[in-house]
């Protein structure tokens, strides 16, 4: 490793930065010869090394032309499941390529190839598969559809949010939001479940017989009744060949019958859980001391409601072979869900299913 100017460098097809006291790490790519260049770099933004100056370069849309963006392309490379920074230093590289080019305009489909090549030097055909694949589903004939369950407050709707940017989903949906649509299309007395949360619905249910409803029953009932306003939901998105994000404790595997809408879209069910059940209750400590206390302190007297779910759907998952993401760091999280859905796309587009 050699140091010069303040810079400590060296490279690698797989950099492990070893940052020197006060630096933060930033990747570089040398054009000729081709390869990865990791260096640390002082906080101080004034000694930071810089790009070349970008000129104009487009990229041709069919008739339309749109100037190249570094930012657009970083986050088509984030739906690789990439972290974020080797994103940046590829796109980064990219953009030291077309501009050492001196290429003013690039067909989308060859910068596509371009991209998808410098993927396969940085990190294999693995890498490169999965972005020319959710580039195939970008304008698909079945729309993508990610459904996302899971008890509350393991960190579905974060997340969502999180996943859907990075694979350029516009739509993100919670069955919170439909659940409180459907409360003004029906009374209490007709769907009493629907008015109160995945752990006390059932207190809302009237008794059968001598048996009292249990936390579950309340829980099924309600998602049972979310479920028609999430294929609604799917109805409408497939009506406008749009991929969507759904989140929500009310996503049961196989409660849904999902199955109808295989020929016209790609669903995709995951669970999301906090498996380690005393980290769960530390979380809703945690936001007790903050604005959202009110709704902490309800979590927190209906714990052992919100873990019964959890099991519940932990188990039904495990028995239909439906990934569970254990959300104990949330990056590595929103990885795994992309990992999985990626691998769910591929096996599907194989099948030709």
């Amino acid at each position: 490793m050699n140091r010069s100017d303040g810079f400590a460098e060296w490279i690698s097809p797989r950099p492990e930065p070893v940052l020197l006291a006060g630096h933060i790490p930033r990747m570089l790519w040398t054009p000729a010869p081709m390869r990865w260049k990791v260096i640390s770099v002082p906080h101080d933004s004034a000694h930071w090394p810089t790009a070349p100056e970008s000129p104009s370069i487009l990229v041709r849309l069919g008739r339309g032309r749109l100037p190249f963006s570094k930012g657009v392309l970083v986050q088509s490379l984030m739906a690789t499941a990439m972290d974020p920074i080797e994103a940046f230093g590829v796109a980064r590289g990219i953009e030291h390529e077309l501009i050492s080019e001196r290429c003013q305009e690039i067909d989308r489909r060859e910068l596509r190839e371009r991209v998808a090549s410098a993927l396969e030097r940085f990190g294999g055909d693995e890498l490169s598969d999965r972005y020319r694949l959710w580039r195939r589903f970008q304008s698909p004939d079945r729309p993508v559809v990610l459904l996302l369950g899971g008890t509350s407050g393991v960190g579905k709707s974060s997340l969502a949010v999180e996943v859907a940017r990075r694979l350029g989903i516009d739509r993100v949906l919670s069955t919170d939001s439909i659940r409180q649509i459907m409360r003004i299309m029906a009374s209490p007395d007709l769907v009493p479940a629907l008015y109160g949360s995945s752990y006390d619905a059932w207190r809302r249910m009237p008794a059968n017989g001598d048996h009292p409803p249990c936390v579950i029953e309340g829980f099924r009932a309600q998602a049972a009744a979310v479920a028609l306003g999430i294929r609604a939901s799917l109805e409408r998105t497939i009506s406008e060949s749009s991929n969507l994000v759904i989140d929500g404790v009310s996503i049961v595997p196989g409660a849904m019958e999902i199955d109808a809408f295989h020929d016209r879209a790609h669903v995709i069910t995951l669970i999301v859980a906090a498996l380690d059940e005393d980290s769960l209750r530390e979380r809703f400590h945690a936001r007790a001391g903050g604005q959202r206390r009110r709704l902490a302190d309800r979590y927190l007297e209906n714990f052992e409601g919100i873990l019964d779910i959890q099991r519940h759907l932990v188990e039904i998952a495990g028995e239909r072979s439906v990934p569970v993401i254990d959300n104990v760091s949330f990056e590595t999280s929103v990885r795994e869900i992309i990992d999985a859905a990626t691998t769910e796309l591929r096996a599907r587009e194989k099948n030709g299913a």
